[in-house]
């Protein structure tokens, strides 16, 4: 037979136990739904019309050598386009790194701007290279870097003619 002592701790055990599992599928769910939040608020200012200006600038710019680019591009020189750049440099480095920490979906990031911040990648990362010589420390933008070096390998899988694509960019600019 059973006793109300032991039926109590049994109850008790069963109930922790309860809380428990809710607790860990809640936090789950809370977790999940941050991490949605969170890429969804990074992402969304690459839907803006604001966004649109700012691409249409950046493929306006031609330059033939790094020389050339701050010649016409430098802070120094064309503070505008400057502030525009840096801006979207700085978002790509920052929903880079929130990749590395596993704080935001890639899918979403490769759905809504993959492609954009890959052509940036590569028309913008020899510049970069460049002024990590002399102007930036040499991590500068790496999570850029990193983040259009993932997007690219999976544009690369769903576009086996994307390197091509991606060179002719790189030859424009």
């Amino acid at each position: 037979m059973v006793d109300a002592q032991t039926v109590g701790v049994l109850v008790t055990a069963a109930s922790v136990t309860v809380a428990a599992i809710y607790y860990i599928v809640n936090l789950r769910e809370t977790t999940k739904n941050r991490r949605a939040t969170l890429t969804n608020n990074l992402i969304q200012l690459f839907t803006t019309k604001e966004f649109a200006y700012t691409w249409d600038a950046f493929q306006r710019m031609k330059w033939d050598s790094f020389d050339d680019f701050q010649k016409k591009y430098d802070s120094r020189v064309n503070p505008e386009n400057f502030a525009l750049r840096v801006s979207f440099w700085n978002l790509c480095d920052s929903i880079g790194y929130q990749y590395k920490t596993g704080l935001i979906d890639i899918g979403t990031v490769y759905n809504v701007a993959g492609i954009w911040i890959g052509d940036a990648w590569f028309m913008f990362g020899p510049v970069i290279k460049e002024y990590r010589k002399t102007d930036y420390p040499r991590d500068m933008y790496e999570n850029f870097e990193y983040l259009a070096e993932v997007l690219g390998r999976m544009r690369g899988q769903r576009d086996s003619d994307w390197d091509k694509k991606m060179e002719q960019v790189v030859l424009t600019h």
